[in-house]
């Protein structure tokens, strides 16, 4: 258990305070001060990136209690309704905004996320209410993820739009727009044929900033939002030199929009492949599993075991990651989740703290 306080509280002032599961005890005033905060200008940070799929709820909440537990930096969730590789909804699959509130109860320190929220399945207000929400559950600790979307076939299951790719970062952009001005205290006022806001306030707001993340590869827009809008950009199952490539055209959206580059924190998401099996017998599950986009998938797993994932993490920040996640998809092997969380990860914190 870790316990902030203010001085005021020391000296016999006590202030009114919230205490979460796990044993967490939240200073209502000092929570902001003591929160997880971005590893800009910090050492590497380790994450991991959860499917709510294919396990039970309790599973679930036990892996990102350990997690937590276990020091890592960062659990985040995706957004999904339908598996991921897509299978035809014939897998188990949780809700992402139910299952986030669950996990800001059940975690203390992490900092908290979904890479990324689907920009077509939710209104922007409501999915403001909903991460603001989340933030005040977690004592602060939630960043919101956003993106246009990639799942075509849940989408149409369940009779949500998804128009061309243009015009869905249309509808992002607008979104992103609208959450900076809530961000900053504003009451906004946007008409376009994705936002409808009248003089709509948001309060309370975050608990303090609440990062704003963008997900994706595309060098011209989602880049371009990421230099103007976000915090945080998360790359998926990018090469090292793919990876290196877009870091760099990130740097140059960020200038264009008048803003350092170091005001974007810059994350990977590396598919969790570790295996007792030969490297090629993983290759071979992955092409099967993942189809025509396996090629991408492999370039930005990590294969073999825990101990050969510093050789495969290095070029990715060499690149610039402040941030690694591993894309964990249930079901999980833990005793090699382990090894990588509590014997190698510490490895990497020497190498590169």
């Amino acid at each position: 258990m870790r316990t902030f306080m203010t001085d005021s509280f020391r000296h016999g002032n006590p202030m009114p305070f919230a205490t979460l599961s796990q044993g967490c005890l939240y200073l209502m005033d000092a929570i902001i001060t003591f929160q997880w905060g971005s590893s800009l200008g910090m050492s590497v940070q380790f994450g991991a990136h959860v499917g709510a799929q294919n396990a039970t709820v309790e599973e679930l909440r036990t892996l990102w209690k350990w997690l937590d537990a276990s020091g890592i930096d960062w659990i985040s969730l995706w957004d999904h309704l339908y598996e991921a590789p897509p299978a035809g909804g014939t897998q188990p699959h949780f809700e992402a905004f139910s299952m986030l509130g669950a996990l800001a109860v059940d975690t203390c320190h992490a900092r908290l996320g979904c890479l990324v929220f689907c920009s077509q399945y939710r209104n922007i207000g409501l999915l403001m209410k909903g991460a603001v929400s989340v933030d005040h559950l977690s004592g602060g600790r939630f960043e919101l993820g956003m993106g246009s979307g990639w799942h075509e076939q849940e989408a149409e299951a369940f009779g949500f739009d998804f128009p061309s790719q243009g015009d869905r970062f249309k509808v992002l952009k607008g979104q992103m727009q609208a959450v900076n001005k809530w961000r900053n205290g504003e009451r906004v006022t946007q008409s376009s044929p994705s936002v409808e806001l009248k003089d709509a306030s948001m309060i309370p707001g975050p608990r303090g900033k609440m990062p704003l993340w963008i997900g994706g590869l595309g060098p011209k827009q989602t880049l371009r939002m990421a230099g103007a809008y976000a915090d945080g950009w998360n790359a998926a199952y990018a090469s090292p030199s793919q990876f290196k490539e877009l870091n760099g055209i990130l740097d140059d959206w960020c200038v264009k929009a008048g803003r350092e580059p170091s005001a974007v924190e810059r994350s990977i998401n590396l598919s969790y492949a570790f295996s007792r099996d030969d490297v090629s017998v993983v290759k071979k599950q992955l092409e099967e599993q993942w189809g025509a986009a396996s090629g991408r998938i492999i370039s930005g797993s990590l294969l073999g075991r825990p101990q050969d994932a510093m050789e495969q993490i290095a070029p990715f920040i060499e690149a610039g990651a402040q941030m690694v996640n591993i894309a964990i998809r249930p079901p999980w092997d833990q005793e090699l989740l382990a090894e990588y969380v509590e014997t190698v990860i510490p490895q990497m914190r020497k190498e590169w703290g």
